[in-house]
């Protein structure tokens, strides 16, 4: 769907270009677009390069194993159908970890395994998703930042003189959502029991 979205939001650019005699500004700004999209793309390769370093240098040095530690009250708290020692709250740990520090990309490969994890804990029929599934989706959909680097790449890109600065702002926006996801799935949580039960 949003591939047609796109190929009709293009097709009516260039129409309206040629309709008011501006389809040399069309051609301008598609290949303006495509320098800068390459010189984007090479921003956010050296900065997925540095932050993905960081995180493997902090896991070397066991500093996301002491983290994931931290976190067992809390995904025992989000997560009470998963057992203490099952291979799902690494992996749910990992993919928060990553979310945290901005790194959306990082934090993909551990949620795919935290999915196929939590499928195997499934009670449900394949075809629907446990509590402990959307529970996980939501927390990962909202994802907590404390450091969001693609958008500060983005500003830094563009020119933003304090590409850092919408950090406490982005913290809060990131922890209300965070917050209000959490309320909403346990809430669903508790009414799906109450009515199975």
């Amino acid at each position: 769907m949003l591939n047609y979205l796109w190929a009709f939001m293009i097709i009516i650019g260039i129409v309206y270009g040629a309709f008011t005699g501006n389809l040399n500004r069309v051609t301008d700004a598609a290949l303006e677009s495509a320098s800068q999209a390459v010189t984007l793309c090479i921003t956010m390769a050296g900065a997925m390069a540095f932050w993905v370093g960081m995180m493997r240098i902090a896991e070397n040095a066991g500093l996301l194993q002491a983290a994931q530690r931290r976190m067992r009250p809390i995904l025992a708290f989000l997560f009470p159908d998963i057992p203490k020692d099952h291979p799902a709250n690494q992996a749910i740990a990992a993919n928060c970890i990553s979310n945290i520090f901005g790194l959306g990309w990082a934090a993909t490969p551990a949620g795919l395994e935290a999915m196929k994890h939590l499928q195997t804990l499934n009670r449900q029929t394949p075809e629907r998703a446990s509590n402990s599934m959307c529970t996980f989706l939501v927390l990962n959909i909202s994802s907590l930042q404390l450091i969001p680097v693609n958008i500060i790449a983005y500003r830094s890109q563009y020119g933003s003189v304090d590409p850092a600065s919408i950090l406490g702002m982005a913290v809060v926006a990131t922890s209300v959502s965070t917050g209000a996801g959490i309320l909403f799935s346990k809430i669903m949580c508790l009414t799906g029991r109450r009515k199975h039960g």
